[in-house]
């Protein structure tokens, strides 16, 4: 590391001297330099002192066609070959989910991240990365980060500073990594919750997902970008993939996820775009397009709303990103795909694996003239401006000095906080909840009640997640063991089997209070695709065994979205939904057990029966057995009790 900081500062040095073998290198080496003649000896993208937009421009001037096409190359970092990051020039890496070092620590995250760095300082021109990372709830792939609730708990959370202050602290245990780019916030509006990614939407509601969004963009970046503690968010998708309907999809064996939008202009304007108007205003300066398509053409090949929209209309400045491969969906040609995209407005191409072959052909495609030499020239320099405006030329190797805030119990605590207000209380009797601290016998069943995998979800430590003590954290059950007295029994068992917990004579023991925790397990994108919501039937016989043996029955749903639960509405006395928490179980026994009350609520509208699925939003019914079981923005406190339900 002492080495790649020395090269760095020779480098500098030699620039600042002047009449160096590196000047005469960016003189002779340039193909078409259209820049003014230099008035000192330092090129003027290397003095800090000029506009981001100035600095871009004399930098632009001094590339080739190939260091151009690379630096519109984003490459999956598990795919490159290092030596190539300084042969092609490639402009930017990423790590996909599940995408670490092979220690997954903060620390050996920074060494990687900086590793590639080093070879980008090798170029020509020393142009540094730019590597992203998908944060969507925390730092989520490094072990050790915090990690939130999911965007359909802050949803719930209705509270737009609390999640600004998410972004600031995503963004800073980001950094602290050596990553100044984060593919977040989702603002997708999902109107189908069968889509395998509505648990990445704040909201069915556009004006509730463009509030959210704009507050975590504006906490992710900061008043200045240059701060060691900002980074970069990336609205995504553009434009309407929450819109996708059932069946669309011809990707795997998704059903929706990446499916067609099919939608009029007005419609798609007044649904799905506000949360990029806002957005822009909130200094967007990356925004990714959506995999899905819109009235049968795929997004990625939309010029009329990329182009003349987003960029022309709304004036975004900043560069536009591809999805995973996305641009691949365009044609089974892969020229004509790459042609296409670039054509319509993709600026920088997330590849990810067989990035020698899009350079090869982008190159051909401007070579034969399919691709204006103006259009590249766009692209590049909207990417260098981003560079520079993030000050990755002045700190292109930071050090450790962020590290020690990665999960630390500052950022913690305001996670338990998010989960606390997160829970919506469905169902109760008005007497079951809060929980005495001084029950004396308490039952926990379900394995989802001491599982931080499971409470955490898709894009957790993997792409989809997993179980188990994938991460530190507190489970739900760990809160509980520290929310009762020392006089409380408690006893756990996943299954509910507590047959064998007896008295004195030999009787099987009643539980005061039952605390199942139920819910789906982990997944992402078009793998959690589902029309049966439903708890699973292990769920549903824990449910049942732990009924039997309590006297008061608490049910906690873990979910991405609402399930399918009339049934048990008669079966509980109180039903909560915890979404997916993150690593701060604790803060649902917070409110369990009284220390907070019930605030959130319903940022979805939660179905009777999947036959409703999906709303006409337009035309919902609010009684009688056609309504859902419970609309948006419901939630109860714990002085409350469900209202009367119909009897369908």
């Amino acid at each position: 590391m002492m080495r790649l900081r020395f090269f760095w500062l020779v480098l500098l040095l030699s620039v600042l001297v002047g009449g160096t073998a590196c000047d005469g290198e960016v003189e002779t080496a340039v193909s078409t330099p259209t820049s003014a003649p230099e008035t000192s000896s330092t090129p003027a993208y290397l003095d800090p002192s000029l506009p981001p937009a100035a600095r871009a421009e004399d930098l632009l001037a001094r590339l080739t066609l190939a260091e151009k096409i690379g630096q519109m190359t984003l490459v999956e970092k598990n795919s490159i070959v290092d030596a190539d990051i300084t042969e092609l020039g490639i402009g930017a890496l990423l790590s996909g989910g599940g995408g670490a070092p092979r220690v997954n620590n903060p620390a050996e995250w920074l060494e990687m991240v900086n590793g590639y760095q080093s070879f980008a300082l090798e170029t020509r021109l020393a142009i540094p990365l730019l590597y992203g990372v998908d944060a969507v709830h925390g730092h989520n792939n490094v072990v050790g980060a915090v990690l939130f609730p999911h965007n359909i708990g802050l949803g719930a959370t209705r509270n737009a500073d609390l999640v600004r202050q998410i972004g600031q602290v995503t963004a800073l245990e980001t950094a602290a990594t050596g990553i100044y780019w984060n593919y977040a916030p989702a603002v997708s509006i999902p109107q189908d919750i069968r889509w395998g990614r509505t648990y990445e939407g704040y909201s069915e509601n556009t004006a509730l997902v463009t509030e959210l969004s704009a507050a975590y963009l504006a906490g992710l970046q900061g008043d200045d970008l240059t701060a060691v503690s900002t980074i970069i968010g990336t609205p995504k998708h553009f434009v309407g993939d929450g819109g996708t309907v059932w069946g669309s999809s011809r990707t795997n064996n998704y059903e929706i996820d990446q499916g067609d939008t099919p939608l009029d202009e007005a419609t798609l304007r007044a649904v799905h775009l506000p949360p990029y108007v806002a957005a822009i205003e909130a200094g967007a300066r990356s925004i990714m397009v959506s995999y899905s398509s819109w009235n049968g053409t795929k997004m990625h090949e939309q010029q009329y709303l990329i182009t003349d929209v987003l960029k022309g209309e709304l004036g975004f400045s900043g560069f536009v990103v591809s999805d995973w491969a996305a641009i691949d969906q365009v044609d089974d040609n892969y020229y004509e795909a790459v042609v296409s995209a670039i054509n319509a407005g993709i600026d920088m191409n997330m590849v990810p694996y067989e990035y020698e072959l899009f350079i090869q052909a982008l190159t051909a495609a401007v070579e034969n003239g399919d691709v204006p030499q103006a259009r590249i020239d766009d692209a590049v320099r909207r990417i260098l401006t981003v560079k520079f405006e993030l000050g990755l030329f002045e700190r292109p190797l930071p050090d450790d000095t962020l590290l020690p805030t990665v999960g630390s119990a500052e950022h913690r605590a305001l996670a338990r906080q998010a989960v606390r207000e997160s829970l919506v209380l469905l169902h109760h009797d008005s007497a079951t909840l809060p929980l005495d601290p001084e029950t004396a016998v308490i039952f926990v069943a379900g394995e989802a009640a001491d599982d931080i995998g499971l409470q955490a979800g898709g894009w957790s430590i993997e792409w989809q997640g997993g179980s188990g003590k994938i991460t530190p954290g507190t489970t739900i059950l760990d809160g509980i063991e520290s929310a009762i007295s020392a006089n409380t029994q408690l006893h756990y068992n996943r299954f509910g089997n507590f047959e064998r917990i007896t008295d004195d004579n030999g009787n099987p023991t009643m539980a005061d209070v039952g605390v199942v925790v139920v819910g789906e397990r982990p997944y992402a994108e078009g793998q959690g695709d589902s029309d049966a919501l439903f708890l699973s039937e292990a769920d549903l016989n824990a449910i049942q065994r732990l009924r039997e043996h309590s006297n008061k029955l608490v049910i906690v749903l873990l979910s991405g979205r609402p399930l399918i639960i009339t049934e048990l509405l008669p079966v509980a006395d109180a039903i909560v939904a915890a979404w997916l928490p993150g690593t701060e179980g604790a803060g649902v026994a917070d409110v369990l057990f009284g220390s907070y009350e019930f605030s959130g609520t319903l940022a979805y509208t939660w179905p009777r029966h999947m036959d409703q699925l999906p709303f006409d939003f337009a035309n919902l019914p609010t009684d009688g057995c056609a309504a859902p079981l419970f609309p948006f923005g419901y939630g109860l406190t714990t002085s409350q009790s469900t209202p009367p339900l119909p009897d369908c």
